[in-house]
């Protein structure tokens, strides 16, 4: 390949990731480019994982065997397999090199230091494949991955040149995962609440919306939990913000940790002493099993007087829920009287009959406010 066509490969690679939207479409643009740009047949992106002390395939692309998905769920090989990562890489950058690429064969190395791995030849020769290049990939410094490219049997075996050009196509890679990482950061932080790590309002609209979609198209139900940490500006007035702060994120980590009792269910705070949890798929039972179970867990903590939970479920007596609005209503609702009678379990919206005043009150938004919203407030005020 001339100078030219490997500028215009690596310009290539750079922009298909950039225009990745996900970390794995940013994968696949990286090994789709690596392929293309050194006339391979299949490529695959690797992370090492150091905490597990394993190689973890992230994405396979071009003429897959039998056994390669193109996002395999654990496709992973230990790193004793992997000298280039653990020693190679290290004792090559202790000297002052750079981790450069090299080229295998069914036979064994062709060009590079890294010696012969047995485990590596057999699987080149078990999937048809005559030769690879391996390229190592480091990020901030250490050792991330490996760009890995192969040609079938037959076909020419790659050369010292094409080592060394794939050394710089994983830097360009590098590049681009790094770019795709500042951006997930960025993207997560937009629906995470800074104090708790929960989703935050944002992220609750967003899976909301979908979720009353699902419902709408597929019948699956779709719950809401609303929740109000009592006490907390007294906890404030008396101890101070930072001892109040630490009231939300304990109370952060007991939603967190009953809403695990719901698969996927999702928590966050919704801003100020106000949260909740979504689920998609459980049984209303079930989520009302969880928000009673929190309710206990809230009224076990130091500070502040407990919670006030209010739930929703579409597989309740609601009537149809055709926006995340009503739903959010009827739990906001569920949530306020049962913050007006002090009750310490959840109050759930439906489950009152046919004249259910938690319904009621959802679907009269301007009583609510004049009215029976104060009227639930106010019945034991003092």
């Amino acid at each position: 390949m001339g100078d030219d066509r490997r500028l215009a490969a690596v310009v290539a690679l750079a922009q298909g990731m950039a225009a990745a939207h996900s970390a794995r479409e940013a994968w696949r643009a990286a090994a789709v480019g690596g392929c293309l740009a050194l006339g391979g047949s299949f490529a695959a992106l690797s992370v090492w994982e150091r905490e597990l002390g394993r190689l973890r395939v992230l994405v396979n692309v071009g003429r897959r065997a039998e056994d390669e998905e193109e996002f395999p769920e654990d496709e992973s090989y230990p790193v004793h397999q992997f000298a280039e990562i653990t020693e190679f890489l290290h004792e090559r950058w202790a000297g002052g090199g750079e981790p450069d690429a090299w080229v295998e064969t069914a036979r064994g190395p062709a060009a590079g230091r890294p010696g012969y791995v047995h485990q590596r030849v057999a699987a080149l020769r078990r999937r048809g494949r005559g030769c690879c290049v391996v390229a190592p990939i480091v990020l901030h410094g250490r050792a991330w991955g490996e760009l890995y490219v192969a040609r079938p049997v037959g076909e020419r075996v790659f050369e010292r040149g094409d080592a060394d050009f794939a050394t710089v196509l994983a830097s360009v890679v590098a590049a681009g995962i790094a770019q795709t990482e500042r951006l997930e950061e960025v993207r997560r932080l937009a629906y995470t609440d800074a104090l708790t790590g929960l989703a935050n309002r944002r992220a609750v609209d967003a899976a909301l919306d979908e979720a009353v979609e699902r419902h709408r198209e597929e019948d699956v139900v779709v719950s809401l939990v609303v929740c109000d940490l009592n006490g907390l500006k007294r906890v404030n007035d008396t101890h101070g913000h930072a001892v109040g702060d630490r009231l939300l994120e304990r109370f952060g980590s007991v939603l967190s940790l009953c809403g695990a009792m719901l698969p996927g269910a999702l928590a966050a705070r919704l801003g100020g002493d106000e949260f909740c949890l979504l689920a998609v798929g459980p049984p209303a039972d079930a989520v009302v099993k969880a928000a009673e179970e929190l309710c206990r867990r809230a009224a076990e903590l130091e500070l502040g007087d407990g919670v006030a939970c209010g739930v929703a479920s579409t597989e309740d007596p609601v009537g149809p829920v055709r926006s995340a609005r009503r739903l959010f209503r009827l739990a906001d609702a569920a949530q306020y009287r049962a913050k007006a009678e002090r009750a310490a379990g959840p109050v759930v919206a439906g489950r009152e009959g046919p004249d259910d005043p938690v319904v009621r009150l959802a679907d009269e938004p301007s009583r609510a406010e004049d009215g029976e919203r104060r009227r639930f407030r106010g019945r034991h005020s003092p």
